[in-house]
Order: structure tokens, then C-alpha cells, then sequence
């Protein structure tokens, strides 16, 4: 217990000192859409990971809290409604509530498949609904509107992106306390019980619908809360944050960073934002090599990110460096040396296909590297092939550890 608050105590300072060391404008960017889809992973979480519910629909939660929120910021500006800035991001959590409470009770009734296409029908029945009605979803266009409204509290106008990072952080480290505590009610312990055996949970008494509706509320609300929060950061709304690709973006993402673990959301968080915004800049590959990853973590690695490490620090814990890390570091050098030599095949691949739109030739790593070059595509087997087989060679009885 004493580790776990030193963790939250950390966590707080490192959320408090991030703008220090990365303040531009667009680190900081980056890093309040870290916060906000730590919420959204944290709360696709709670019924993913603790409660065994695969939803296809989460998206709807987030991006209608995004839409409640935008209209309470122009209701703000008419001077309809009286409310800080600050508690906008509620609004969104109440509106997810509100569409979790008819939407969660049908969809819970059920368990496992017939739940999960459940959720798909919903959500996309949602999505295409928001095209249907443009006075309140603003159509394809969306809707924008401006969170710089009336006099400055306490000299925060929330004009600056760095006040609106702090904002997302504080919300963040609360949201993720709160969803930390309910992990330790009875609700949070039997909503694990009915994951893990529904008919021993309804034989003992309780209704397994009724857990897994209370938990499907409360995945809404704060999900809403991160549709508010993007809604703040983005300042505009569209039919794009309600679809079927953003709801698999959650189920992704906390998937990789691992259901299993608490932290794991946070962590496939960090993967979102690091894919979307920067992997996406540097090739334009990105998303097969997310998805060979995915393929990677589901056959060899189901415990995501936060459970690989989670056993790694298990192996290591308390044995000498010296008997491990020689080992250690020579797995790695093999792993990255054949990951270097697929991904250049990847991208010698892909603008051989695309070569009339970005060309054949390109900077990798320091080397010059062309599609139309036998010697390009030789260089890169040969390095996958190396990496592979010191790969197979450390692997046989005897190597190191």
C-alpha cells in the first residue's frame, strides 16, 4: 500500500513537470491528448479488464460527452448557462451517463458475443444517427465553438494550451484514483466474480445484469468526461469521434497496453498518442505496423505492454546483473536488429507501390534507401536475416540467459 501511494505521489509530480521538459506547444499537444485517452483507455477498462465485457462501441460514450460539452461552451458564450470552463468536461460525463442508461441497460442483458454485437449495433446506429440530425451534430462538418469565455479565473483563461494540459492532468490523476477505488468496493470485487463466473455470482445472490449495468454507467460518465476534455482541447466536435474506428481504437489501445494491469490503459494510451501523432510523421506505414503488432501481442503476448513488463521485472527481481543482463542485451540487439531489417522491407514495399506519389527513395536511419536499388532490398534481407538467425543462435542450449 505504501508503494502504491508513493506510485500516485510520483505519477502526480511526473504529470506536474512533463511541460517543463517538453514545452513547445506541440509536445504539449501531444501531451494533453495523452491525459484525455488515458481516461477514455481507463474507462473502456472498466469493462474490458475488470468486467469481461468486449464492447464495440465505446466511442459513442466520448464522443457524445464531446458533443454535450461543445454545446455547453456555446450555451456559455449565448449566456444560456453559468459554469466554469473548468467543469465543461462534466457536462460531457453526465451526457455519457445519460446514453449509458438506456444503451447499457439493453446491451447488458447479455454476456460475451451477443454482447459485443450488441455494442456494434448500437454504436453504429448512434454514428449514423448523428449524420441525420446536423442541427444537433453539425453533419459532416461537425461543430465547433470557443473555450476563451468571459473573464479570466484566477487569471486562467484556459487560452494558453498549457493550462488546458493542466487541466486534462488534474483530471486525469482523479479519474484514474477513482476508477483505482472502485476496483476495491464490493461492486468493483463482484463485477470481477461475475466476469470470471456469472452463475456462482446469481447463485450467491447477486444479479449479474445489475453489476455489469452499474459498471457499464459508470465506463460512460467517464468516458463522457474525456469527450469533454477533447472537446476543450480541440474546440470542435464531429461525426468522426462517434464511429466505429474510434471505439476499436479503445479496445486496441487498452488491449496492447494490458487489460490485466491497471496501469496497462495509461500505457496503451501513451502507444495512442505516440502512433497517431508521431509514427504517423515518420512513415507512412504506421498503421501495418500497428497492426502487425497487434497480431504479435494476441499470439504471443496477451498481457500487453504493462504485463511484459510486469514479468520481466519478475525474472529479474533480485538476481545479479551479471547472470541476466549479458543475455539480455544480446536478445534485444538480435530483436532490434531484425526489426530494423523488416521495417526497411515494409517501406522499400510501400513506396514501390506508391513510387509516383512519394517517390522511391528515402532517408533511413541514416542511409539512402531506393525501391528501383537491387542492393537496397539485398542490404535489408540480409539485416532481417542476421537478426534472425542471432536470434535462433542464442536460443539454443547453452547460450547465454
Amino acid at each position: 500500500m505504501r508503494a502504491e501511494k508513493l506510485a500516485w505521489v510520483l505519477a502526480a509530480l511526473a504529470l506536474l513537470a512533463a511541460p517543463l521538459l517538453w514545452p513547445g506547444n506541440a509536445a504539449l499537444a501531444l501531451l494533453t491528448q495523452g491525459a484525455i485517452a488515458a481516461i477514455a483507455c481507463l474507462s473502456y477498462n472498466l469493462l474490458f479488464g475488470q468486467g469481461g465485457m468486449l464492447s464495440f462501441g465505446h466511442a459513442v460514450y466520448t464522443g457524445l460527452g464531446c458533443y454535450a460539452a461543445i454545446h455547453a461552451l456555446q450555451a456559455l458564450a449565448a449566456g444560456w448557462l453559468v459554469l466554469p470552463v473548468s467543469l465543461v468536461p462534466l457536462v460531457g460525463g453526465l451526457a455519457g451517463l445519460v446514453l449509458a442508461l438506456p444503451l447499457g441497460w439493453a446491451s447488458t442483458r447479455q454476456s460475451g458475443t451477443p454482447f459485443a454485437m450488441i455494442t456494434l449495433g448500437l454504436g453504429e446506429l448512434v454514428a449514423a444517427a448523428a449524420l441525420m440530425f446536423p442541427l444537433l451534430f453539425g453533419g459532416e462538418a461537425g461543430i465547433s465553438a470557443n473555450r476563451v469565455l468571459g473573464p479570466a479565473w484566477f487569471g486562467i483563461s484556459f487560452g494558453p494550451q498549457i493550462e488546458v494540459y493542466y487541466l486534462c492532468a488534474l483530471y486525469a490523476l482523479v479519474c484514474a484514483a477513482l476508477l483505482r477505488g472502485f476496483h476495491f468496493t464490493p461492486l468493483g470485487r463482484m463485477l470481477n466474480a461475475v466476469r470470471d463466473n456469472a452463475e456462482r455470482a446469481a447463485f450467491v445472490g447477486y444479479d449479474p445484469h445489475a453489476v455489469r449495468f452499474l459498471a457499464f454507467l459508470g465506463a460512460g460518465f467517464f468516458a463522457g468526461i474525456a469527450g469533454g476534455l477533447a472537446a476543450l482541447h480541440f474546440e470542435i466536435a464531429s461525426a468522426e469521434v462517434l464511429g466505429a474506428q474510434r471505439s476499436a481504437s479503445w479496445l486496441l489501445f487498452t488491449f496492447l497496453g494490458g487489460a490485466g494491469y491497471f496501469l496497462g490503459p495509461v500505457l496503451g494510451a501513451a502507444l495512442w498518442v505516440i502512433s497517431s501523432a508521431l509514427l504517423s510523421e515518420w512513415t507512412p506505414a504506421w498503421p501495418l505496423y500497428l497492426g502487425l503488432l497487434f497480431l504479435f501481442m494476441v499470439m504471443r503476448a496477451p498481457q500487453g505492454l504493462a504485463g511484459l513488463i510486469a514479468q520481466g521485472w519478475a525474472l529479474v527481481r533480485g538476481r545479479n546483473p551479471a547472470l541476466w543482463l549479458p543475455g539480455a542485451l544480446a536478445r534485444a540487439g538480435a530483436g532490434a536488429l531484425a526489426l530494423l531489417g523488416g521495417c526497411a522491407l515494409v517501406e522499400l514495399l510501400y513506396r514501390l507501390e506508391l513510387e509516383a506519389v512519394i517517390g522511391g527513395e528515402f532517408r533511413y536511419f541514416g542511409l539512402w534507401l531506393d525501391s528501383a536499388s537491387p542492393a537496397s532490398w539485398l542490404g535489408a534481407a540480409a539485416v532481417l536475416l542476421a537478426g534472425w538467425g542471432w536470434g535462433r543462435w542464442l536460443r539454443q542450449p547453452g547460450r547465454p540467459t
